[in-house]
């Protein structure tokens, strides 16, 4: 029989051990904002009608520079890396393999956004691109593009999450935490 992993001690310990389903909890609440965000300005662009510049979302309605703000989205990217990468600690076995799928996708993900920011800092455009672009911006326009990122890595996230908490035997033997439901 397997034992559990043993857990680090420290913040990245404690998230992954007996704080893992408090930390997934508000890390799942932050991913869903903000994909809410980016639904409302999809809905805004093909159900209302909206230009683009026009729709921002929610937040981007009575906060515009939330939706230019380059630095903010890099920013964003970046947090998700660091909590899918913190968080990987406390998942075994099949649940392991899907959040790495999640995180192997936002690692892609956080280079578009870099490449992004330093565009935006320096002033040199990807291809001649009168404006910031990303690699798969050059196929795909922003906001779909953006809104695709987002759902792809919420995706393996939610089946690694589900998977976490309905684990099999020899998974459960391996967790340091209390998220596998009885």
């Amino acid at each position: 029989m397997m034992t559990a992993i043993p857990m680090s001690t420290g913040l990245t310990g404690t998230l992954n051990g007996p704080r893992h389903r408090t930390a997934l909890n508000v890390f799942l609440f932050v991913v869903l904002a903000h994909w809410a965000e980016h639904i409302v300005q999809a809905v805004q662009i093909w159900v209302l009608g909206w230009p683009v510049p026009e729709a921002r979302g929610v937040l981007g309605q009575f906060f515009p520079w939330l939706v230019t703000s380059e630095a903010l989205h890099y920013g964003y990217a970046l947090v998700m890396l660091v909590a899918l990468w913190v968080l990987r600690k406390g998942f075994v076995g099949r649940a392991r393999l899907w959040w790495n799928i999640a995180l192997g996708i936002q690692i892609w993900h956080h280079v578009e956004h870099l490449l992004l920011l330093i565009q935006v800092q320096s002033g040199w455009f990807l291809a001649g691109r009168p404006v910031q672009t990303s690699v798969a911006q050059l196929i795909f326009p922003r906001v779909e593009l953006h809104l695709f990122y987002n759902t792809v890595v919420f995706i393996p996230m939610v089946v690694a999450m589900i998977l976490h908490a309905r684990p099999n035997k020899e998974e459960r033997a391996r967790m340091s935490c209390s998220c596998a439901r009885a």
